[in-house]
């Protein structure tokens, strides 16, 4: 009896989804089309070139100064991702205030929106005729088309990822371990260094890679 329950169960499992061989067929289809097919044509073009060829194009000093300014600019962004990002987190998860959830929402905003609308909007509030580059202008300082707009973009794109990855954990950490740390007799910033930094450190360090792997 058991078995026949089991088989039934199972066969019932398979036809839940129904269409699985036409979605699969779909999904493989647009996957090809949209990555597999221009990353082939793009080693195809490139095992053409002999390996003088290809150094000498790697090794290129344009190539070289694009390579350092991703690089670059991307370690900066996830280093400010994880300060700001972790404060963002902690004041999502411990405490309550008005707008909390509209915040919170606010977060995905860099998933959902085009990096392309994101790069134009801030290009244009950052130029010299924008809201904001128009102040800075005044000092002398160039944001847009320079490396510091494009850390700040980075920033922009990277922050949710941190976030994410922090909140989850900072729910899970009981506040007990801050209140024994203070009735100890240590200082915030000590219980924060000792107690609940290596506690957030690992989830701080995917946030990290994944704000860097999204810059670059």
């Amino acid at each position: 009896m058991k078995s026949t329950k089991q088989t039934k169960t199972a066969k019932i499992r398979k036809t839940v989804i129904p269409g699985k061989g036409m979605t699969l067929g779909i999904t493989v289809t647009m996957l090809s089309l949209l990555i597999l097919i221009p990353l082939a044509s793009i080693l195809a073009y490139s095992f053409k070139l002999t390996w003088s060829e290809f150094w000498a194009i790697i090794f290129r000093q344009n190539v070289m100064r694009a390579f350092a300014t991703s690089i670059i600019c991307a370690f900066i962004a996830a280093v400010i991702n994880c300060v700001f990002g972790l404060i963002l987190a902690w004041i999502l998860v411990r405490y309550e205030f008005p707008g909390k959830r509209i915040m919170d929402a606010m977060i995905e905003l860099p998933f959902a929106l085009p990096t392309a609308v994101a790069g134009i909007t801030l290009s244009k509030m950052y130029s010299t005729q924008g809201i904001l580059g128009s102040f800075f202008d005044r000092f002398g300082i160039s944001i847009s088309y320079t490396r510091i707009g494009l850390t700040i973009a980075l920033v922009f794109i990277g922050i949710p990822f941190v976030v994410r990855a922090l909140q989850p954990v900072i729910e899970k950490l009981p506040a007990s371990f801050e209140e024994a740390s203070t009735m100890l007799g240590a200082s915030g910033g000590y219980t924060f260094r000792r107690v609940i930094l290596p506690e957030l450190t690992p989830a701080l360090l995917v946030g990290f890679g994944l704000a860097l792997a999204r810059g670059i």
